[in-house]
């Protein structure tokens, strides 16, 4: 574990993939607090890298942690969907790197209201400067597009009744709080802990967090466009941690492999997704659900 608490994960199998042992730069499409940057800036002194974070407390704390290597960094306030449309040597860029994942430092962090474990404001933005919060998508949003936000990003069973019972509930009191999201959460849908059970606030906070932060929007044409514009043999690297990601991951990268096409642009290097240890789980749990596939640009 780092200073800050926070582990990366899949370190090793990232920098495999990625092959970090190249000269040239590579990006992290989403920096987080830069564990995996801060590796391959020091593992390869002729790399250099470009991150991107959304999250400005992130970034400052990747920032702090990347000073030593500073020469050889430059980091970005930005959403990674807009990288192609950077002045960037795209021609020396040897690796892309995507962590989808919530970082710990969010989750941790009570005021930003991302983890249903701690007591909170609804808030779960990414970027402060997006205008919806929580709040305002469980305060304001109609009852029907609850259920739609609640079924499609976090495949909950119970969504129509849980979107009914929150535009009930808030006609008297307003919801404000994760504890309350939460509490509301647990009666309708009966939850009692059961080992190895995902507890349905995960599903709904998941939810509300795709909605707020638009995590899957253009996330495959972002792919197909960067995949054009990078080299060959640069390599693409890419973690999800829900299977709605995963899914556009695996579907996009098998469209742009596809040997039908006139010209395939990709050769996909995990067959399969790779997923970590037991070993790894059992230091870092969060790590659980997470899922890499990689793929060269041919």
């Amino acid at each position: 574990m780092n200073g800050s608490g926070h582990l990366p994960v899949l370190v090793e199998e990232v920098m495999d993939y990625l092959d970090i042992k190249r000269e040239g730069i590579y990006v992290d499409c989403t920096l987080g607090l830069g564990g995996h940057a801060l590796e391959i800036v020091k593992r390869n002194p002729k790399a250099s890298l470009i991150g991107f974070d959304i999250d400005e407390m992130s970034l400052l704390k990747a920032e702090e942690k990347l000073n030593p290597f500073a020469d050889r960094v430059k980091l970005y306030h930005s959403d990674f969907r807009y990288i192609p449309d950077l002045k960037i040597e795209f021609s020396n860029i040897r690796g892309i790197l995507l962590d989808l994942g919530i970082s710990s430092f969010q989750l941790d962090s009570p005021e930003r209201g991302f983890s249903f474990n701690q007591d909170g404001p609804l808030d779960m933005r990414m970027d402060l400067r997006n205008k919806i919060t929580a709040y305002k998508i469980i305060n304001k949003y109609s009852e029907h597009k609850l259920a739609q936000i609640f079924r499609e990003y976090g495949e909950l069973r119970q969504a129509k009744r849980l979107s009914k019972e929150i535009v009930s509930r808030r006609k008297s009191e307003k919801i404000e709080t994760t504890t309350q999201l939460r509490r509301i959460v647990e009666g309708i849908c009966g939850w009692r802990p059961q080992r190895g059970k995902i507890h349905p606030a995960a599903k709904v906070f998941q939810a509300l967090r795709i909605e707020i932060n638009q995590e899957l929007k253009s996330l495959s044409g972002f792919l197909e466009r960067i995949t054009q514009i990078i080299p060959k043999k640069a390599h693409i690297t890419a973690i999800s941690f829900h299977s709605l990601e995963d899914r556009i991951i695996k579907h996009t990268f098998a469209h742009l492999a596809a040997t039908n096409n006139s010209h395939p642009f990709l050769k996909i290097l995990t067959k399969k997704p790779v997923i970590p240890s037991q070993e790894e789980i059992a230091i870092n749990f969060r790590s659980r659900s997470a899922k890499l596939r990689a793929a060269e640009r041919i």
